[in-house]
């Protein structure tokens, strides 16, 4: 079964913004964030994966077949996709009291932008009062985040979450861990399996940088309607609402 769960139009705006330049434009060039001096290298090495489909021979085996996005199948696991207008473009895998929510991206050919987008979310994280700690983690450099929210009872609280990423040939892989597996890192065993080793399918057509890449449902999909959830990300490469846990509606399938 599936959940899915639907972002505003705004987000869906901010998600697919403008970045007001050319893909060949973009390819040719390195960019450097003057405020840290990092500079945007091209992909590393990718020994474990995250995989791009030219690198395996069967992207579907044993996997969910998502169109963009090949997502391992492991047992007792729920899948949900969320939407943005009428886009799929992301998915969240929950397994018991944890989730890791998977979106890929548009990236130059000659750069990798992982070590911007930290920034980015650093940033934006920041500004609303949380606290974050970039550390080398079993999946490569992430951030580990404590996110304000508002508890269901009103009151403040945080929310514990993993940002990581990988950088691949054309596109860029980001993973959301929250719940257990980022409260207890040592226990997101699965989860970080689940995300090297996920298969990203670009495809060939022009697609700016930081464009999401959609995703669809598989043939034999069914949703199970519920109420529409709405998300507050401020960042298109955020949080996304920093609840992947949370039901809401959904199409499941269960490994």
């Amino acid at each position: 079964m599936f959940r899915r769960r639907r972002k505003d139009s705004e987000d869906a705006a901010e998600l697919n913004g403008k970045i007001g330049q050319e893909e060949s434009a973009d390819d040719s060039e390195e960019s450097a964030d003057t405020e840290t001096g990092r500079v945007n290298l091209p992909p590393a090495p990718r020994p474990e994966g995250p995989w791009d489909a030219s690198e395996v021979k069967d992207p579907a085996e044993g996997r969910v077949d998502l169109g963009g996005l090949f997502v391992p199948g492991v047992e007792g696991m729920e899948l949900r996709v969320e939407v943005a207008g009428d886009a799929i473009v992301a998915a969240t895998v929950v397994l018991q009291n944890s989730a890791i929510q998977l979106q890929g991206f548009a990236a130059p050919r000659s750069e990798g932008i992982w070590s911007e987008v930290r920034d980015e979310i650093a940033s934006g994280i920041t500004q609303q009062g949380g606290i974050i700690d970039e550390v080398e983690g079993p999946l490569g450099w992430e951030l580990r985040a404590q996110v304000p929210v508002q508890l269901p009872d009103g009151t403040n609280g945080v929310q514990l979450v993993r940002f990581v990423g990988v950088d691949g040939p054309r596109w860029f892989l980001r993973g959301v861990i929250s719940g257990q597996g980022a409260a207890q890192p040592q226990s997101a065993g699965v989860l970080e399996q689940i995300f090297r080793d996920t298969v990203v399918l670009r495809g060939d057509a022009p697609m700016a940088p930081r464009d999401p890449i959609v995703l669809k449902l598989p043939e034999d999909a069914q949703m199970v309607p519920e109420g529409v959830a709405q998300d507050e990300g401020d960042s298109r490469f955020g949080a996304d609402g920093l609840d992947p846990l949370r039901r809401g509606p959904e199409i499941t399938e269960v490994r």
